[in-house]
């Protein structure tokens, strides 16, 4: 069975900086591509960063290239963002997901398997 759980959210101040995790199991980091995304409120789903399987290829939405690192420890089976330079405009849920796939698809819808979230909230 599949799980992603994420953990790590917080209030935090703007230009400051929180770590994400992502605890995942019944899968490999060989097989399947994880993603983060972020929902605001009365804004929809959007998609933050993703890291591909194997190689592990990252790739960020425009709004935090340069500021938003993904990566993962295949140990410890968890896959991070790293979010620096918060900004009141980062405040969401942040979830990660699977496409079950080895690439990473662009669209929430695409992702199968999500987490239960977690709350950031940058203040000004």
């Amino acid at each position: 069975e599949v799980q992603l759980v994420e953990s790590g959210g917080a209030l935090v101040q703007a230009g400051g900086s929180l770590r994400l995790s992502c605890a995942t199991s019944g899968f490999s980091y060989d097989d399947y591509a994880v993603g983060w995304f972020r929902q605001a409120p009365g804004k929809e789903r959007e998609g933050v960063a993703c890291i591909s399987s194997g190689h592990g290829d990252t790739y960020y939405a425009d709004s935090v290239k340069g500021r938003f690192t993904i990566s993962r420890d295949k140990a410890k089976n968890t896959v991070y963002l790293q979010m620096n330079s918060l900004r009141p405009e980062d405040t969401a849920v942040y979830y990660c997901a699977t496409d079950r796939l080895t690439f990473c698809r662009t669209r929430p819808p695409e992702y199968v398997e999500w987490g239960q979230g977690t709350q950031v909230t940058v203040s000004a």
